[in-house]
């Protein structure tokens, strides 16, 4: 079990993030257009996940935001964003903000990625939901690179999981 922050409280996750080194684990998630997305569907490039709790908060939307800015300049690379938002939230807050450079996804419907990532939020206020979390993916399918975020107001290090890819 891993830990973060809630503001000034400490909050326990389900797990931890896979380690370095490891296969990432697979998983199934539902896009905007309420299709079910793999993990296997992105084999040969480099995939970076954008873990958070929601799209509608100011963090999680400006992670969403850099992201996508920063998306077109990483070439054979995947950015995935995933939250439990419904699939509705993330087509609204993409479409409103012209975001197109990355991918949004959902685990509203398999309910398994929390657990498998390690990054569900037992306890706190956001209990239920993801932990902010940043994994990276080489194109052998292995982790590379991962952060949880101390403190869930805070942004992630961007620059060293773009880093982490070589």
């Amino acid at each position: 079990m891993a830990q973060t922050k809630l503001g000034e409280n400490v909050v326990n996750t389900i797990g931890d993030l896979p380690a370095v080194g490891t296969q990432a684990p697979s998983f199934t998630l539902t896009g905007i257009e309420l299709k079910d997305v793999n993990l296997s569907d992105y084999a040969g490039t480099n995939v970076i996940l954008n873990i958070f709790p929601s799209i509608d908060t100011r963090v999680c939307a400006m992670s969403v935001r850099e992201f996508n800015q920063r998306a077109a300049s990483l070439p054979e690379t995947t950015i995935l964003c995933i939250s439990k938002d419904l699939p509705f939230a993330f087509r609204r807050f993409c479409g409103a903000e012209g975001i197109d450079k990355v991918i949004s996804l959902s685990d509203f419907r398999h309910k398994n990625f929390g657990s498998d990532y390690g990054l569900e939020m037992k306890d706190g206020g956001m209990a239920g939901l993801f932990a902010r979390a940043i994994v990276v993916i080489n194109k052998q399918g292995k982790v590379i690179y991962t952060e949880l975020v101390p403190t869930i107001g805070q942004e992630p290090d961007y620059e060293k999981a773009i880093l982490s890819l070589g």
